[in-house]
């Protein structure tokens, strides 16, 4: 099955850029209550993956005060979770896999550029409508 079935376009995604403060991106992950972000450069390019961890981590050993987040880069992060992306022509197993150790999957293209991403909830509906659960996922959590 073709992945593009499963694609949350980039126009209907958050994301951050390489070039942002910490402060930038953590305002960002606050507006949409997000734990990780993808980190995309300004060509479009997918970088990786940021978590609250990695910004925890980061402060605790960076930060004498908040102010500080002001001049440090997201790219000075060390990201201890490699969201690895997949390109536009994965197959829906490779998808599969790669849901067990990720929230969610970027796409890129063939140039490695950010497309959109695909979530780990809309793999496992998949599943189970496949599997003939019945249960309509989106009536016990609504989407947000």
């Amino acid at each position: 099955m073709n992945i593009l079935f499963f694609l949350i376009p980039k126009s209907d995604t958050a994301y951050i850029y390489s070039d942002f403060s910490v402060r930038q991106a953590l305002e960002k992950m606050k507006h949409y209550r997000y734990t990780a972000i993808p980190m995309i450069d300004r060509d479009g390019k997918y970088i990786g993956t940021v978590t609250e961890g990695d910004f925890l981590w980061a402060l605790t050993n960076k930060m004498d005060k908040l102010s500080d987040l002001e001049h440090i880069s997201v790219l000075e992060i060390k990201r201890r979770v490699n969201n690895r992306p997949v390109n536009i022509d994965a197959n829906i197993e490779d998808l599969i896999d790669m849901s067990l150790y990720q929230n969610f999957i970027p796409v890129i293209d063939d140039q490695e550029v950010f497309i959109g991403l695909v979530t780990r909830k809309d793999i496992i509906q998949y599943l189970c409508k496949k599997c003939s659960f019945g249960v309509n996922y989106n009536s016990v959590i609504e989407r947000k």
